[in-house]
């Protein structure tokens, strides 16, 4: 088959969609199949083959990589016309696009919800009143939902969530986003504690991710403080960058923490094996996630997580097997970090079961699901064309119609 992949982001940005669609076109054309990535901005040397970018309008002052346009050139639209399914990881911009361009061909469109997006706009907009993000998702998700073919929920948390606001389930289908676990199990150059100023007796907790608002991070900092005043050999790392960096740090300092948490900074992506491979546990505060790839990760890795009981995380640990869930209380999940920093024969069970039961989210098993449904798609599409054709049209219009009456 032919797959188009549509993101309104792509490499350079890094973000946990980017690193997906990455892996899941490797995957695909390693299981023989074209894949091609539809995304902005201007054609760059390290680009892989199939990457076709459409000119929009740079704010890389905000998120690197981010352009914004509402159409795809001339040349991107042609190459689009050639796919027997277009498979769209934004809803505002690229899944409106993937309609647009593939509903006059014929061409199936699959949308995958990756973001709790009710969840990040009550992170980035704390003063909005509870419940206006899903109101904001009850009044596009279910339309957008009727008009693709098929809507994937990566997690058992995305689909409660669409069911909840109305999208009809007969049109979702759960597969999670897969991981590379091979490298995460055993990465071929495991970064030494000496690496990062620490030595083997100090046990690291390690979080990797993005600094922004959303990871809850200033929680995870004041936990932690709690576990460093009984345990002088916890110490914490964090992997990654964000808006927020600079005001973590001065947290750091604020809370007496200085010297016990090292900032590492954004790593590429294909170092971070390495980087967990040092830790002897991992830790996140985020409730915003969808399907956590770096709780995944961390646990292909042998590490047991410690988390906050919420959608995603909820989803991925089990609690007392593969690490702690705890409420959203600072003290809470201070106590369940304790009890992985000063138990090491525990931190290795739960380690144990960690990586054993990351193996249903290998990328190999979970792309082999998501292709058959595209196959059943396209079989849908070809065996009375003109009957997919007019339901596809009816669809799209229906969309428009009701996208129109949302915002007047």
């Amino acid at each position: 088959m032919r797959i188009g992949m549509l993101v309104d982001m792509y490499k350079p940005h890094l973000s946990g969609v980017t690193n997906h669609v990455a892996l899941l076109k490797r995957t695909l054309e390693d299981m023989g199949h074209e894949t091609f990535i539809f995304t902005f901005g201007e054609a760059r040397q390290e680009d892989e083959p199939g990457v076709v970018r459409s000119p929009g309008v740079p704010l890389e002052m905000f998120v690197e990589g981010m352009h914004l346009s509402l159409t795809y050139s001339k040349e991107a639209q042609q190459v689009l016309r050639t796919m027997d399914v277009v498979h769209a990881h934004h809803p505002f911009i690229s899944a409106r696009l993937g309609l647009r361009y593939a509903r006059p061909h014929g061409i199936p469109v699959v949308f995958t919800n990756h973001t709790r997006y009710d969840l990040y706009l009550q992170a980035y907009l704390p003063i909005l009143p509870d419940g206006v993000g899903e109101l904001m998702l009850k009044a596009y998700l279910p339309s957008l939902s009727r008009a693709v073919d098929l809507v994937v929920a990566p997690s058992k948390g995305v689909y409660q969530l669409l069911e909840r606001i109305g999208v009809e389930m007969s049109r979702v289908a759960l597969v999670p986003n897969g991981v590379d676990l091979r490298r995460f199990e055993s990465p071929p150059e495991p970064l030494p504690r000496e690496a990062l100023g620490l030595t083997e007796e100090q046990v690291v907790v390690m979080y990797v991710g993005r600094l922004g608002p959303e990871k809850n991070l200033v929680f995870l900092l004041r936990a932690f403080r709690g576990v460093a005043m009984v345990y002088p050999q916890a110490h914490l790392v964090l992997v990654g960058d964000g808006p927020i960096r600079e005001d973590l740090v001065a947290q750091t300092r604020e809370l007496g923490l200085a010297g016990r948490v090292t900032f590492v900074g954004q790593k590429p992506y294909e170092e971070v094996p390495r980087y967990l491979a040092a830790a002897d546990l991992f830790a996140t505060a985020s409730v915003t996630e969808v399907h956590p790839l770096s709780v995944i990760e961390a646990m292909a890795a042998g590490l047991p997580v410690v988390g906050v009981h919420s959608p995603g995380v909820g989803d991925t640990v089990e609690s007392g097997v593969t690490g702690l869930l705890t409420e959203d209380e600072v003290t809470a999940f201070a106590v369940a970090l304790g009890a992985l920093v000063g138990n090491a024969d525990l931190r290795r069970r739960m380690g144990q079961a960690a990586r054993q039961a990351s193996w249903r989210y290998d990328v190999r098993h979970t792309t082999r699901k998501l292709v058959a449904h595209y196959r059943h798609l396209v079989d849908q599409a070809r065996r009375d064309p003109e009957a997919w054709q007019a339901q596809s049209t009816k669809r799209w219009r229906d969309f428009l119609e009701r996208w129109r009456e949302f915002t007047e």
